[in-house]
């Protein structure tokens, strides 16, 4: 989204960047938007409670788009340089909610050692004269790295998931401090601004 509150998909929107009819200066607001229900059962109440949690890939390539990259490869990247947001947008299909949770990039990268990370890893150097295989490998570390941090009171990324998933998906009530724990560290780490809507009725619901 621009700040003049334009939504462009990735395709479109680069092809006004070439044309000069838009500048990565203008962007504000990076959104993610998929579909999810019930057979999604490993992600399902990730992506319904903590969806920031479920992808740091797409943190990942959000905050180095941020940085200006440009790089049309596995991890693909971006140049959305006024960046402020960034979005996740899930629709539930079998209970028809649309779950949305927007954070500051710059929250987030802060909350999460991103700038640190990606200067260990990438250095002062730009990469965007480098190959595929370099900046992908990059990339792949910085993601690899992020993952490993134990963020989330003594738990990593995947190690988070897997509680939340056991504790909602499959009633282990064990996990319920940590969950508890989980949550709070989540809510630190993105301060998410989270709304909910029905799709039937198209109006905001109580979360």
């Amino acid at each position: 989204m621009l700040k003049d509150k334009r939504i462009y998909e990735i395709t479109s929107y680069l092809d006004h960047i070439r044309s000069n009819k838009v500048s990565p200066h203008d962007a504000y607001v990076y959104i993610k938007s998929y579909f999810y229900d019930k057979h999604d059962v490993s992600i399902y109440n990730i992506v319904y409670l903590y969806p920031f949690l479920y992808d740091i890939i797409f943190l990942t390539k959000t905050y180095l788009s941020k940085l200006g990259f440009y790089y049309d490869g596995y991890y693909d990247t971006i140049p959305v340089t006024a960046l402020r947001y960034v979005t996740e947008a899930n629709y539930i299909l079998d209970i028809k909610r649309l779950v949305v949770e927007v954070a500051e990039i710059d929250t987030v990268a802060v909350n999460t050692n991103l700038p640190r990370i990606v200067h260990s890893i990438l250095g002062t150097e730009t990469l965007k004269q480098h190959s595929y295989f370099t900046f992908n490998s990059g990339i792949k570390k910085i993601i690899e790295r992020l993952r490993s941090q134990k963020l989330f009171e003594g738990y990593d990324f995947d190690e988070a998931k897997y509680i939340v998933t056991r504790y909602y998906t499959h009633d282990d009530t064990s996990l319920a401090k940590d969950v508890e724990a989980i949550r709070e560290a989540y809510n630190r780490i993105f301060q998410p601004y989270r709304v909910m809507y029905d799709l039937a009725t198209k109006q905001p619901v109580q979360i």
